[in-house]
């Protein structure tokens, strides 16, 4: 581990009292979900580990959707998610009597792209994504979308139906219960999505921004115009932070079973993720919560706050800051 995510890292009271516990038998927090917030996870571990030589964290990327199939199961301990659980998983998880926590733990904002090569593509509306992503009677051709556009086959690259990412795009430009079309090139992982849209030119997809951050030579970023100011917006970490780019910012999220939560190594590791997830989240390209939304996510596991607030009425529209509140 570098010196300074070392020296940004700060051990709080639970890891270091777990620290100092005699524990002969290495300990193990499994955790599966979302490749959009693997890496927040990775970087926690990461350095959790290295104050903690007697635990050790696995971190798998199987999806959002899996992610909560295997949590829901009671085959993992913690699930990270790139949206909220869903209606069917909160059932599947009361079905096997699994209980758990859910904190909020980063922002991130969806990127669209499209390859460099592009050259007529300068920002988007949300109707323009829908007539293109939509399996109701899309775009064949750029020219359907735009007159002025070519007339040429647009090729589609998107993540699995397993992933939250696809999960939130579908619900946010499509609309609740609609498909995406079937003719797309899906897949898991982030890299095949950055080859495909980068070796065609009339290439469309979307992922994570922070994989983008760390692509941008290869892909070209579009604007997306916000619904209500009619603006075209970048994002960025101001812009998802403010919600000028909407309507593709969201939070992201950990699930914690109350099992897992009363093992003394997983409540130092969440202890430890809320205390410096804002730090570690900007250093592998996300964008941190508020202060405040931090200490009400610690406060809601301390009190093993159970449920989803997600699936409460009357969150729609509010910020991440007044949901938890």
């Amino acid at each position: 581990m570098n010196q300074s995510r070392a020296m940004l890292a700060t051990i709080p009271l639970a890891a270091a009292l777990f620290l100092t516990s005699a524990c002969k038998e290495r300990k193990i927090i499994s955790i599966d979900g979302s490749s959009t917030v693997g890496p927040i996870s990775m970087a926690v571990a990461e350095d959790f580990q290295h104050a903690n030589g007697n635990v050790k964290v696995t971190v798998g990327i199987s999806g959002t959707g899996g992610g909560f199939k295997k949590f829901c199961n009671g085959e993992t301990d913690i699930s990270d998610a790139s949206r909220p659980i869903k209606k069917e998983e909160v059932e599947a998880c009361k079905t096997k009597a699994i209980e758990y926590v859910e904190l909020p733990v980063a922002y991130d904002g969806l990127a669209v792209l499209v390859s460099p090569q592009n050259d007529w593509v300068k920002e988007l509306t949300t109707e323009q994504l829908k007539k293109i992503f939509t399996s109701e009677n899309p775009a064949k051709t750029w020219k359907e979308v735009n007159p002025a556009w070519p007339d040429a086959a647009i090729k589609i690259f998107a993540p699995g139906k397993d992933s939250g990412t696809h999960d939130y795009f579908v619900e946010e430009i499509l609309g609740k219960k609609k498909q995406m079309r079937p003719d797309a090139s899906f897949s898991e992982s982030d890299n095949v999505l950055v080859t495909g849209i980068s070796g065609e030119k009339n290439s469309i997809g979307f992922f994570g921004l922070a994989y983008f951050e760390n692509n941008k030579d290869k892909l070209k970023l579009v604007p997306i115009v916000n619904p209500k100011t009619k603006a075209a917006v970048l994002p960025s970490v101001d812009t998802v932070k403010s919600g000028e780019y909407a309507p593709l910012s969201r939070p992201l999220f950990i699930y914690v079973s109350t099992k897992a939560a009363a093992k003394e190594e997983v409540k130092a590791y969440i202890d430890f993720y809320l205390t410096n997830g804002a730090k570690l989240s900007a250093q592998v390209g996300y964008i941190a919560l508020p202060d405040g939304v931090y200490t009400k996510a610690k406060s809601r596991f301390a009190s093993l706050q159970t449920g989803s607030v997600f699936q409460m009425e009357g969150h729609e529209g509010k910020t991440i800051e007044q949901v938890f509140n």
